[in-house]
């Protein structure tokens, strides 16, 4: 036997900082709250393989997949968010938190006037009772109402940086530099 592997004192003894042993007993910690911190710590790639995990566990459901496309949408994936979030919504067409994401999606990939229509159905079933989804509308309808007069000549101006910003569950905001 070699001197790296002979035990010290009898026994092998953990290593200081180990973590304490897992309890059969316990309840793992939901998927979807899990990655609802991930989401709010800007790690949407562990996020995503948290909501995997609950969708894996819990089933596919309207939460499990309106919070992979939110985080497909954090990851840039607008394609992948675009179509999970509708298919969240055909489960349910009244899911406020994945009609306000899919307008942020389509926001980003520049359909302005169905991103608006998104944000007015998620504006009207949540009573406007959401700061973030009014704001979400507010620009949606100014974008919309922009006419572009730019000269075909001069060289294209960048977009607005736009941002998803998390605001509690499931409620995000589209910010802009506008």
């Amino acid at each position: 036997m070699t001197a790296a592997c002979t035990p010290l004192g009898g026994g092998l003894k953990p290593a200081v900082n180990a973590p304490p042993p897992a309890d059969a007993r316990g309840e793992g910690v939901d998927g979807l709250l899990v990655g609802h911190r991930l989401m709010a710590a800007n790690e949407p790639e562990l996020a995503l393989k948290a909501y995997y995990r609950a969708a894996a566990e819990d089933g596919v459901n309207v939460d499990t997949l309106s919070a992979i496309g939110s985080a497909n949408l954090a990851l840039g994936r607008l394609g992948q968010a675009e179509q999970v979030l509708r298919r969240a919504l055909e489960q349910d067409p009244t899911f406020v938190p994945a009609l306000n994401n899919l307008g942020c999606v389509l926001m980003e990939k520049g359909a302005v006037q169905e991103a608006r229509n998104v944000f007015q159905q998620a504006y009207a079933l949540d009573s406007g009772a959401s700061d973030s989804i009014r704001e979400n509308l507010r620009l949606a309808i100014a974008s919309s109402e922009k006419p572009d007069y730019s000269d075909p000549q001069e060289p294209a101006k960048e977009a607005p940086n736009l941002k998803l910003v998390r605001r509690g569950q499931g409620e995000f905001v589209l910010l802009s530099a506008l």
